[in-house]
């Protein structure tokens, strides 16, 4: 399919894997792929615009609830629209319900842009994935059909087995790192007909993975700095975005 690669405006949909969540800017602010996107985008297009309404822990009722509107009211050009998977994560999840929700986000978005892009979304391999999987691949795969029925594109990060290394996932073991939203980047770029600047899929060198105290050690810190407190919050049914503004939630011209 030949695809018209030139866009003027882009709005990106979703929780914290858009927000651009552990790809950390000096000013302590995050990155992430789809700043990066907008960036390369935005050189080939004076003028153009992006909005990130994208807000980091929102699960998929949420996303269709806060964002979706917003985002097809804006009619840019480009529309990313990544969500469900923190459902997913959840001990009691309904993946039809999820599923259902999704093709709400879907129906609204889809006729108000010229390209709306979904995404299989990457999972950090290891046992937790592998609890996980029958859920997400359900969820995948009805991605895959709402993608046919709407004319939107899917970039599948899920089968990458680069983006699943370790060695792509910050310390939370939740989100990606620069390199890795770098990559996300690279692949949606490709999706879009552009020509490509890097193997966004290309294997990582080789390694000696870490012996057995440094793995117990890096548990540790883990379960003390990003699991526990997550475990709080969904004791005391809170999220880690809960009064977070969208991280640009208007469609004003990208400055860098």
């Amino acid at each position: 399919m030949e695809i018209d690669v030139r866009f003027t405006s882009f709005a990106a949909v979703g929780d914290s894997f858009t927000e651009g969540m552990s790809d950390g800017l000096p000013d302590g602010s995050n990155r992430g792929w789809a700043d990066l996107l907008a960036a390369r985008l935005a050189a080939r297009s004076p003028g153009f615009r992006y909005a990130n309404l994208a807000v980091r822990g929102k699960l998929i009722g949420q996303i269709v609830t806060e964002q979706t509107r917003i985002a097809a009211a804006m009619g840019a050009d480009l529309v990313t629209l990544v969500g469900g998977l923190n459902d997913v994560l959840r001990p009691k999840c309904d993946v039809e319900a999820v599923c259902a929700r999704l093709e709400e986000a879907v129906v609204t978005l889809a006729p108000t842009c010229r390209q709306l892009v979904l995404m299989r979304s990457p999972a950090r391999r290891g046992p937790v994935m592998e609890r996980m999987r029958p859920r997400m691949e359900q969820l995948f795969d009805f991605i895959d059909e709402l993608a046919v029925r709407h004319d939107a594109l899917v970039v599948d990060l899920f089968s990458s087995e680069a983006l699943g290394d370790s060695r792509m996932w910050a310390d939370d073991r939740l989100h990606l790192n620069a390199e890795g939203h770098r990559r996300v980047a690279e692949a949606v770029w490709q999706a879009l007909g552009h020509e490509p600047e890097s193997d966004w899929n290309a294997p990582l060198p080789a390694h000696l993975p870490p012996g057995w105290l440094a793995r117990r050690t890096a548990d540790i810190r883990f379960a003390r700095e990003h699991l526990v407190p997550w475990i709080g919050r969904r004791l005391a049914n809170r999220s880690s975005g809960d009064g977070r503004p969208a991280k640009r939630p208007e469609l004003l011209p990208y400055e860098g």
